[in-house]
C-alpha cells in the first residue's frame, strides 16, 4: 500500500499496521556529522536504528563501508557492532552499580581487552569528555549533563569509526545542551573525525550541528541540505514553519554575507577617494599586504583633495572572518560602522555592514513565507 502511494495514516487506518520508513535514501560521508531531524513518530530513530540493525528493513538495502547490515548472520551482526559503531542514548543507559571509569570501559571488556588496557583507554576517553576526576565516582554522583558525557565516552573509548547519537543530548536542560553541542562539535574538529550519524527533534541542535541535514515527517525524506541550504530554501511549507523559528544567526556564517570590499590603499589622495567611493558611505584603506589599517567614510572626507586618506581615515573598526557565525558579528556591526573580513594572513577578502545583516535575515524569512504561501496554494497541508 505504501509502495502505491497510500499514506502513512490510511495504511494504518486500513491495516492497524505502521509505516515505520517509506523510500528513504541518503548516504553519509566518511567523516561528516550527518544529521536526521524530525517530530515525534517522524521516522528518524527508526532509521538511525536500521543502520545497526536493531529494526529490519522490509525492502531496500543499509550499506556500511559496502556491507549490507541485512544480510548480516547472528554471530556476523554482533561482530559488526562491536567493530563498527559503537551508540549513545538519549537515556544514558549506565550501569548504576558500576564506577564512572567501569562503565567507559564496559565495552572494552565485551572485546576482551585485559583490564589494564581497557582501564588506559577508559581514562583517555574520559579526559576528552573532562571526567577524569569523577573516573571513581558513580552515575548517581553525577549530574545528568555528567552522565550524558559518560555514555559518550563509553562509544569514544572503542575507537569505533562510526558513532549513532540518538537523542543524545535531548534530555539535558537548554544550557548544558549546548554545552554538549560544543565540545561534539570541538572534539570532531580537533580530534575525532568520526563518521557520525545524529538524531534530533529540535532543528536549532540540527542545524547547529549537522554537516548535512536530512528532514523527515512521516516516516519519509522531506528534504537533505547543509545547514544554510536548509535555511535558504526550504523545499516544503512543512520545512518552512521549522525555519522560521531558528536563530538564524547561529546558522549562517559572516561568507554568506559579506560583500566585496574594493579598498582603497595608501597613498589615495581624498579627491581619489570622493571619487571612488561614488553612491558607497564608506570603504577600507589597506596596507601593501592588503590587510586592513582603517575606514575611510565620506563625513570624514573635507580636508584638501590632495590630502592622503590616511590622514583623516578611521583607525579602530572590527574584524571577523569568513567562516565565523552571523551571531559573533552582531556586536560588531552595532555601531553602524564597516567591518573587515579577513583571512589566515590579516588580508582584506570582503566587508560586512549592519544593513548586510538585515537584508539577508530578512531575505531568508521572506523565502520561507513564500514556500508556505505557494504549498497552501497548491492545497498542501502546512503540518
Amino acid at each position: 500500500m505504501a509502495q502505491s502511494g497510500v499514506m502513512k495514516d490510511d495504511v494504518q487506518a486500513a491495516t492497524d499496521h505502521v509505516v515505520g520508513l517509506h523510500d528513504v535514501s541518503f548516504s553519509v560521508e566518511d567523516g561528516e556529522i550527518f544529521v536526521i531531524m524530525g517530530l515525534s513518530g517522524s521516522g528518524k530513530s527508526t532509521a538511525i536504528r536500521t543502520v545497526n540493525r536493531l529494526h529490519d528493513v522490509t525492502a531496500g538495502s543499509v550499506e556500511v563501508d559496502g556491507t549490507d547490515v541485512a544480510d548480516l548472520t547472528k554471530k556476523e551482526l554482533e561482530s559488526f557492532r562491536r567493530e563498527n559503531m559503537g551508540m549513545v542514548f538519549q537515556h544514558f543507559a549506565l550501569f548504576p552499580h558500576h564506577t564512572v571509569v567501569d562503565n567507559v570501559a564496559y565495552g572494552l571488556k565485551v572485546k576482551g581487552l585485559v583490564t589494564e588496557e581497557r582501564r588506559r583507554l577508559a581514562y583517555e576517553a574520559l579526559e576528552l569528555v573532562s571526567l577524569e576526576r569523577y573516573c571513581q565516582s558513580f552515575p548517581r554522583e553525577l549530574s545528568g549533563g555528567m552522565q550524558q558525557r559518560v555514555g559518550l565516552a563509553r562509544a569514544l573509548a572503542a575507537d569505533l569509526d562510526i558513532l549513532l547519537m540518538d537523542e543524545a543530548f535531548s534530555a539535558l536542560d537548554p544550557l548544558i545542551r549546548r554545552q554538549m553541542q560544543d565540545e561534539l562539535l570541538a572534539m570532531q574538529g580537533d580530534l575525532l573525525h568520526k563518521t557520525i550519524l545524529f538524531i534530533t527533534h529540535d532543528l536549532n541542535e540540527a542545524l547547529r550541528v549537522g554537516d548535512r541535514v536530512c528532514i523527515m515527517k512521516d516516516g519519509a525524506v522531506v528534504q537533505i541540505g547543509t545547514p544554510e541550504e536548509i535555511l535558504r530554501d526550504p523545499a516544503t511549507a512543512y520545512v518552512a514553519e521549522f525555519v522560521k523559528d531558528v536563530d538564524q544567526g547561529r546558522v549562517l556564517q559572516v561568507e554568506s554575507v559579506m560583500t566585496p570590499p574594493s579598498p582603497f590603499t595608501l597613498g589615495t589622495t581624498v579627491g581619489e577617494a570622493l571619487a571612488k567611493l561614488g553612491v558607497k558611505g564608506s570603504a577600507f584603506c589597506i596596507d601593501d599586504d592588503g590587510k586592513p589599517v582603517g575606514v575611510v567614510t565620506r563625513d570624514l572626507l573635507t580636508a584638501s583633495h590632495q590630502a592622503p586618506v590616511e590622514s583623516v581615515m578611521r583607525t579602530e573598526f572590527g574584524v571577523t572572518n569568513r567562516a565565523a557565525l552571523l551571531v559573533d558579528a552582531y556586536e560588531l556591526c552595532a555601531s553602524g560602522d564597516l567591518v573587515a573580513v579577513v583571512d589566515d594572513r590579516g588580508a582584506l577578502e570582503g566587508r560586512i555592514h549592519a544593513l548586510d545583516l538585515l537584508a539577508e535575515l530578512g531575505e531568508i524569512e521572506s523565502k520561507a513565507e513564500q514556500v508556505k504561501t505557494a504549498d497552501l496554494s497548491d492545497g498542501k497541508l502546512r503540518q
